[in-house]
């Protein structure tokens, strides 16, 4: 794909891969611009979703970008915070990272997945005014969806790597494939 082809996809939005009663909704913090044009979730090469996601024992193999879809055989969906493309996260101003925690809240209440695995930390504290929000299981809740904060899967999230990540996401498999986390 071409510098223009990519900038091209600059600002546009992508489709959720998502169903109702998920076991888990993952949620990205925006869509980058390859996404953007192929129209694939975490579809940088750079970025490390799909390799962890089957590290993790979510999935039995390891998924492209393009086979996305399929996740929803699994219990699985995608979603993002923020709608819009950029080249970098940090391209979103704080109120849209709020605007879009509010939207994100109103889809979570209407699709009442298990639980909601924000993938990005700093995208949740903001998103959800949880300024002392921590990696793992969250407090609190949207309606009976509990959350929980993962690590970013950017290539450009150094601070974890991608066998630390694989760890962390299979937390939260263990948890989702528990007991109803409503009944806890």
């Amino acid at each position: 794909m071409t510098p223009e082809e990519l900038e091209a996809a600059r600002d546009r939005t992508i489709e959720d891969v998502a169903a109702g009663g998920l076991r888990v909704l993952f949620c990205g913090i925006n869509p980058g611009l390859l996404s953007a044009a192929t129209g694939h979730h975490f579809a940088r090469p750079g970025n490390r979703f799909w390799p962890v996601l089957h590290a993790s024992g979510f999935t039995p193999r390891r998924l492209l970008p393009a086979e996305q879809r399929e996740l929803l055989s699994y219990g699985l969906g995608i979603t993002n915070v923020a709608a819009r493309a950029t080249a970098r996260a940090d391209e979103l101003s704080a109120a849209e990272m709020v605007e879009g925690g509010r939207i994100l809240d109103a889809k979570v209440r209407l699709l009442e997945p298990a639980w909601l695995a924000v993938a990005g930390i700093t995208a949740y504290r903001v998103a959800f005014g949880e300024k002392d929000a921590r990696i793992g299981p969250q407090e609190r809740t949207i309606g009976r969806t509990r959350i929980w904060a993962l690590p970013n899967p950017s290539g450009l999230n150094a601070h974890w790597t991608a066998a630390a990540m694989a760890e962390e996401f299979g937390r939260l498999r263990a948890a989702a494939d528990g007991p109803d986390p409503a009944t806890r």
